[in-house]
């Protein structure tokens, strides 16, 4: 059984609010990969929403340092805590790559893995959202877990294609390519921690659905 109190809610608000800034992350770095020629303010979006991350993470590390009793494990939270700022950080330093950079011309890859990043941490938000309920619908979160991992997986497939064609394209220079590399990485880490967020989530859904 979850415990309940009050309190509670103010431990979910912070998630849920760490979950949705992940999403609009996401969302202007896929405005980012849809127009080069505004990287400069995309990027600039990008770094305030990572402080903004900061602050709601500090918030909810303080708060379950300070509270007795917790709707959740402690480790537990903290570990979720992290895993969704590290999404905000991760797409942060993508825009920040690609600033420094000075990349102007989008690869056909970035705009698919950008489309599967916003598509990933929506369903991570709906999943997040879904803890406050009290595991009510067990089935729906489950579900929620899997279209995460498939979400993964097709991202998985795109960011291996794009490799490929990075390393495959002739005549190419060699920076060029560490330089897109370091960008499809990123991109590709922010997604995985969105599988390990879904994973945090299905412990958590065994110990107390």
């Amino acid at each position: 059984m979850l415990l309940k109190s009050k309190k509670d809610s103010g431990v979910y608000l912070l998630l849920e609010s760490q979950a949705n800034l992940a999403c609009r992350c996401a969302e202007k770095f896929l405005e980012l990969a849809k127009d080069f020629s505004r990287i400069n303010d995309f990027a600039a979006d990008l770094s305030d929403l990572e402080h903004e991350g900061d602050n709601l993470t500090h918030e909810l590390q303080n708060k379950i340092a300070g509270t007795f009793i917790t709707p959740l494990d402690k480790e537990d939270l903290k570990e979720l805590s992290q895993a969704l700022d590290d999404v905000a950080d991760y797409i942060e330093a993508a825009a920040a790559r690609a600033q420094l950079y000075r990349l102007t011309v989008v690869r056909k890859e970035l705009l698919q893995l950008a489309e599967q990043l916003v598509e990933i941490t929506q369903i991570t938000e709906k999943a997040v959202k879904s803890l406050r309920h009290g595991f009510s619908k067990p089935r729906e979160l489950r579900e929620l877990l899997r279209e995460i991992h498939t979400v993964e997986n097709a991202s998985d497939k795109v960011f291996r294609t794009a490799l490929g064609n990075l390393f495959d394209e002739p005549g190419i220079e060699a920076l060029t390519v560490i330089k897109w590399k370091e960008l499809f990485d990123r991109i590709e880490t922010a997604v995985d921690k969105c599988e390990d967020i879904a994973a945090i989530i299905g412990t958590i859904l065994v110990k107390y659905a």
